[in-house]
């Protein structure tokens, strides 16, 4: 899914005080009280108002809750506990019966040391058209949504490939801290970039998928690689911060100086836009069922990251030079669509099209209702043929 939290443009004003400035610490800051779980007071409690969990058993639902998810060895343990749950649920993603596709699971140590969750999706009985690449949004894993529309993508011919970014979902990590952007995607490079090179993948076209948070990610790794993907599809990306959130220069010094000292603490969010995300209601009342899902405060060096990259992208629209679907609901309160239609303007690729889709939320894959989804999917695979096509060398 995209993620409780699916994009900090909106979710942080970062407004300051209206008292005095020697008060933004505390005003900033999270409340002190927590529970043994490591979530918060208010956060525990909202999470437990939300489970509305039919046929869990009142003793899972007590291990999922007081779950400390800070650390990987008890988010797998969560998760493995969980998992049959989640895919039950009735949700168009999981209810949908695609034949012909198989999936495995990995852990891999990176280069620096951390062991990273991947997943992939492949179709049983045909060749692979081409490899596309998921990056996962904010506070979000690929172990759960991203079940269904990956099977789906898989199901029309295509290699689907996820991770879980470090401290998200199930790879090592604290649980939602990204202290450095540049890092995180430094990892989704190399990840991606050993699938690429594996023998039984070579001249295979691939694409980027990168979905809300995802959506910055997949960009980045193109500034980094310009010349070594064949396309990217971007579903409500992240890529610019609109004007009325971008905090004032003195307050974005005040933010630097406090994730120095205390990087990993968590801010209070001034307001939780998980409603918004999803437009069908029954669809938002089962994201609790992501378990794994980052849905605490978010961590200050965090949101200066999220912030910086924001900052860094919207400079840099001109040089999105790849092939592009950009796909945007226009009643996004998360991502604003305009953003989206900034990015097809100045992106410099003479091959690109933007999808806007009436009446529809943030979360265009997983919370609207059930023809919406499986249009957007339609869609998104529709492009790919085109461009799998136009990709595949001739000899």
């Amino acid at each position: 899914m995209a993620s409780n939290f699916p994009c900090f443009a909106k979710l942080f004003p970062f407004r300051p005080p209206r008292d005095s400035t020697s008060s933004v610490g505390i005003s900033f800051f999270h409340e002190k009280e927590e529970v043994a779980s490591g979530r918060s007071v208010a956060a525990q409690a909202a999470m437990a108002a939300a489970m509305k969990w039919e046929g869990v058993d009142e003793r899972l639902g007590k291990v999922v809750l007081e779950a400390n998810l800070d650390q990987a060895p008890e988010r797998r343990r969560v998760r493995e506990a969980f998992k049959d749950v989640q895919l039950g649920i009735d949700h168009c993603l999981f209810k949908a019966q695609y034949t012909g596709v198989k999936t495995m699971e990995s852990y891999m140590l990176n280069s620096t040391g951390l062991e990273i969750f991947s997943k992939c999706w492949l179709p049983e009985n045909s060749r692979i058209k081409a490899l596309v690449c998921f990056c996962h949004g904010y506070g979000d894993t690929c172990t759960f949504f991203c079940e269904g529309f990956a099977k789906r993508i898989a199901s029309a011919g295509y290699g689907v490939f996820a991770l879980d970014y470090p401290g998200f979902g199930l790879s090592e990590g604290l649980h939602g801290y990204i202290p450095c952007f540049d890092s995180l995607v430094n990892n989704v490079v190399e990840h991606f970039s050993k699938i690429k090179e594996s023998p039984e993948y070579q001249g295979i076209p691939s694409f980027l998928f990168g979905q809300s948070m995802g959506g910055a990610v997949a960009l980045k790794v193109h500034f980094k690689q310009p010349n070594a993907w064949d396309g990217a599809v971007l579903v409500a990306p992240m890529c610019k911060m609109a004007e009325d959130v971008v905090p004032s220069w003195p307050v974005q010094k005040i933010l630097i100086c406090m994730a120095k000292i205390l990087p990993k603490e968590k801010l209070v969010p001034q307001k939780d836009l998980a409603e918004l995300a999803f437009k069908d209601i029954k669809k938002r009342e089962q994201t609790s069922y992501n378990v794994i899902a980052y849905k605490d405060k978010p961590r200050l060096r965090t949101a200066l990251e999220l912030l910086r990259t924001t900052q860094e992208i919207e400079r840099r629209l001109e040089d999105v030079s790849l092939p592009l679907i950009i796909l945007h609901g226009e009643a996004d309160f998360v991502t604003d669509p305009s953003v989206s239609k900034a990015l097809y303007d100045k992106a410099s690729s003479p091959d690109k099209k933007l999808c806007l889709y009436k009446d529809a939320y943030h979360s265009l894959l997983e919370g609207e209702p059930d023809d919406t989804i499986f249009q957007v999917l339609d869609d998104i695979i529709s492009w790919l043929d085109t461009h799998s096509e136009r990709s595949v060398p001739f000899g």
